[in-house]
């Protein structure tokens, strides 16, 4: 599992669920029909026949799912807007299941002949089940027409593609490049990309739920060589959300163009780091990451059915010390993670992981909520129609705690603070996780001394939930630039925390 990269944001609860954003027009089935039915010769009716073929063999479950992506991206180096590209994707995914099985057949024309052929190549992994004669199971809800999903309102239908013109995108990295190097004289080199995507998806499952979601998504990243002396450091900063470009205006350019500087001239002064077993703290938003792969992938739910998971068969053990409350919640607004539906058409929620340290709940698709014979938590998700919709997280975060963030710090003899963090690795079947912090002080006697430079942290997720000592009342989500990889596929999600001290934890620097 990997993730990249950003940090800032504002604290948030599950509480601040439901119906967030009032729709603009025209619903998004209606949307969704008119971009990727209606063009086609496609109906309600051609999805219902569909459907039914595939039950001519013993299947448990199917779905289609139509997906319309427009994806665009700017980049600008060296005062130069130097690449530019601008992409489609559209196709339709019909998927069957079959006990633990599951096939999908996927293709980028849509038509009635391309659904009916997708469908008679899935079904056959019910062939072996079936008994033969009138033995067939039909859904019951599909022969009384489709059933219009329940949905959420948590951004709005507006294509960031066309939000700003080409040139009001350019003017924006070009302003980018002029303050960085208005800033500080010992810039030598600015990066900085703006993305954009607008995408269209629905979903007609055999159960009879018809879904539909029109998603927008902007990201934009900088990032910033400094020089001194000589020495040479790399400063970054992203953010983005469900919203449109006109979001990234001259505040929001100037927060993350001076996050970039503050954390390259941090490298500049930053010393050797220590190393050995100590006391860490970590920051508040996106060392989020590390709950997000150390924990978060362990509770979902292919790795609990499969056993695979060190969390498997735990509900309701202690597995962190008290205080520690993890949700994942896919209902807050306009964030990265956020869906008002799955790619499997349920309503997204908020589900608590773990709560005052007991854990209380897993994530699930539709698959194997099935297996486990418990409801889906509206987690499905997938890269694209060409893929397979796995559990996946959406946000997810540490609820707050009760304690100054100074009060943490200064309850450090010796430690490090950890505020941002790079590339890691983990084990989701120990929990074991390596990472390193891109942006780390040395604690001593309860102050910041210094910048340090080549800390990694090495620890067990699970063990490190057992020696939280203090969680600080500063809950803060990433700034909306995170990307989770599983299983080949990559899809935008949230992380966050408040700042928290871990007790004991190895950390890897340089010994002295």
């Amino acid at each position: 599992m990997t993730i990249d990269e950003p940090s800032i944001a504002c604290p948030v609860g599950c509480d601040e669920t439901a119906d967030r954003v009032a729709p603009t027009g025209v619903d998004n089935l209606t949307l969704a029909k008119a971009a990727l039915l209606e063009p086609y010769g496609l109906d309600e009716g051609v999805l219902q026949n569909t459907l039914g073929d595939m039950y001519a063999t013993r299947i448990d479950d199917a779905d289609l799912f139509f997906e319309l992506t427009h994806t665009e991206s700017w980049m600008l180096e060296d005062g130069i807007v130097k690449a530019g590209s601008r992409s489609i994707d559209r196709g339709v995914g019909v998927r069957a299941m079959a006990g633990e099985r599951t096939a999908l057949a996927h293709s980028a024309h849509l038509s009635a002949s391309a659904l009916r052929r997708a469908a008679h190549t899935v079904r056959e992994i019910g062939r072996g089940a079936t008994s033969g004669g009138t033995d067939i199971v039909i859904p019951l809800d599909l022969s009384h027409g489709f059933k219009r999903s329940a949905t959420h309102a948590l951004y709005t239908q507006t294509d960031p593609l066309a939000s700003l013109e080409a040139d009001e995108k350019t003017a924006r990295l070009h302003q980018i490049e002029a303050l960085a190097r208005s800033r500080d004289a010992r810039v030598k080199k600015v990066t900085a990309r703006l993305s954009s995507q607008h995408q269209i998806v629905l979903i007609a499952r055999a159960d009879g739920t018809l879904a539909a979601d029109v998603r927008p998504l902007v990201h934009l990243s900088i990032q910033i060589l400094v020089e001194h002396r000589g020495r040479r450091e790399m400063g970054a900063s992203s953010g983005g959300g469900r919203y449109d470009g006109r979001r990234f205006d001259t505040a929001f350019i100037a927060r993350h163009v001076d996050a970039a500087l503050h954390r390259a001239f941090v490298n500049l002064e930053a010393q050797s780091a220590p190393a050995g077993t100590m006391s860490v703290v970590l920051g508040p938003g996106w060392p989020g990451v590390m709950l997000h792969e150390a924990i978060g992938h362990g509770l979902e739910g292919d790795a609990i059915r499969k056993r695979t998971s060190v969390f498997s068969g735990r509900l309701g053990e202690r597995v962190a010390a008290p205080g520690v409350t993890i949700v994942d919640d896919g209902t807050l607004r306009a964030r990265r993670g956020s869906l008002n539906i799955d790619d499997e058409g349920h309503p997204t929620q908020c589900t608590t992981l773990i709560e005052d340290g007991i854990l209380r709940g897993y994530l699930h698709d539709t698959l194997n909520a099935r297996l486990m014979g418990v409801p889906t938590t509206g987690n499905g998700r997938r890269q694209s129609y060409a893929s397979l919709p796995l559990p996946r997280m959406t946000n997810t975060y540490m609820r707050n705690g009760d304690k100054d963030p100074r009060e943490i710090i200064e309850s450090v003899k010796s430690g490090i603070y950890a505020v941002n963090f790079g590339g890691g690795q983990v084990d989701i079947v120990t929990g074991k996780f390596v990472f390193g912090a891109t942006e780390a002080y040395r604690i001593e006697n309860g102050r910041l001394t210094h910048p340090i430079k080549g800390a990694t942290l090495i620890g067990s997720g699970p063990e490190s939930l057992q020696y939280v000592s203090l969680i600080g009342n500063d809950m803060r989500l990433d700034d909306g630039g995170a990307t989770c990889g599983k299983n080949g596929q990559s899809v935008p999600v949230g992380v966050g925390q408040p700042t928290l001290r871990i007790d004991e934890m190895t950390v890897g620097g340089t010994v002295s």
